[in-house]
């Protein structure tokens, strides 16, 4: 497969922990971007999830700037890995990673993790199993896709890619194909008739063309705000300790990519998308899934047990204001960034990537239901 394919793919990406199919998401309100990656991890498949590890924040990036009547939608995203050797024959050497989520963090962990085999790829069976094994929204007005890669015949397996493909579109599900390979392969292989199928759009990867990272000079800084904005956290609850730690993984996993990933990490902390309410207060009490005078004290974190209601709102009160500070200094680095890689590109050099054309795929795909790009 292309080592591209993956850049996208991590769309995160999502995805991710042992959590029932049916979990709801921790936020709920608003507009909705659902996105389910199902990633080919069979054969020599490790240059294209490391490019699908590195691609994750970008991609959350873009839809930050995303609208629908004036609300930034809260991303969902999950994630399967198929054609596994060693995932149960009985499954159809297929698994979900993690279902549909907005754990950002907990997405990239989990790719950090894949490994490859070799195996048999059964597209049908895969598409299937999203399908019916997610907590799709219900709302006509909300996006909701499935993006499968991979590089053998879309056909293969008992389960016909013709009917789980027509049981997507038939659920408001839009399936988009990657084929690593040549792009009459694909469509020869019935990559581009399963996209056909379900409204959605085909592409086909150069295996061979991985562009470099871009180093620009916003990068340390970006970097330092990052790790600044991490102090912002506080930890509540018993999945607490372990948010905190997955940040902080997640920040050296990105770094040790490159500085752009790490870059593109930072920003992606600073947009709407990257919310952890599951763990930290400012977020929790942000999206009201608590309330600090309903709170036990064995929740609170050691530095604010023995508060007072008054002391307890004013604590959590100055995290969210430095946070939302720092997410301005970094939007704002970011944006810079974004000049000066839009300048050393003009040669075309960044043009036709992987991720480049899966970002296209979602604005006329989003257009298609209201939702606007802001500059």
């Amino acid at each position: 497969m292309n080592k591209q394919l993956t850049s996208w793919l991590v769309l995160v990406g999502c995805l991710v922990f042992g959590l029932q199919a049916k979990t709801l998401p921790t936020r709920t309100a608003g507009p909705r971007i659902q996105l389910a990656i199902l990633l080919d991890t069979s054969g020599s498949m490790d240059g294209l999830i490391d490019q699908a590890r590195s691609r994750l924040w970008k991609i959350v990036n873009e839809l930050a700037a995303a609208r629908k009547n004036g609300k930034a939608p809260l991303l969902q995203v999950a994630l399967y890995e198929y054609g596994q050797n060693s995932l149960p024959a009985a499954a159809g050497y297929l698994r979900r990673i993690v279902p549909l989520s907005d754990d950002l963090d907990r997405i990239s962990e989990e790719l950090f993790k894949l490994r490859t085999n070799g195996g048999d790829e059964y597209c049908g069976l895969v598409i299937q199993e999203a399908v019916h094994g997610l907590a799709w929204s219900r709302a006509a007005g909300d996006l909701k896709m499935i993006v499968i890669a991979g590089n053998e015949p879309f056909s293969q397996g008992a389960t016909d890619y013709r009917t789980s493909c027509r049981e997507a579109i038939a659920g408001g599900i839009i399936v988009n194909t990657i084929f690593c390979g040549s792009y009459q392969e694909g469509v020869q292989t019935d990559w581009k008739a399963g996209a056909n199928l379900a409204d959605g759009q085909y592409l086909a990867i150069d295996a061979d063309h991985t562009p470099p990272p871009v180093s620009a000079p916003q990068d340390k800084e970006l970097a330092r705000l990052s790790q600044e904005l991490n102090q912002t956290y506080i930890a509540y609850g018993k999945s607490g300790a372990a948010g905190l730690e997955r940040q902080s993984a997640q920040d050296k996993n990105a770094a040790g990519v490159s500085g752009e990933v790490l870059a593109q990490r930072a920003a992606a902390k600073a947009a709407p998308q990257y919310s952890n309410s599951a763990w930290d207060l400012v977020d929790a009490k942000k999206a009201g899934a608590v309330k600090l005078e309903e709170m036990a004290e064995a929740e609170l974190p050691l530095e604010m047990k023995g508060m007072s209601l008054k002391e307890r709102e004013a604590y959590v009160a100055t995290s969210q204001e430095k946070r939302e500070a720092l997410q301005k200094q970094i939007a704002r680095l970011h944006a810079e960034r974004q000049r000066f890689v839009s300048e050393k590109q003009k040669s075309g050099a960044a043009a036709g990537t992987l991720d480049e054309a899966i970002l296209s795929a979602l604005r006329d795909q989003a257009a298609a239901k209201s939702f606007h790009f802001e500059k």
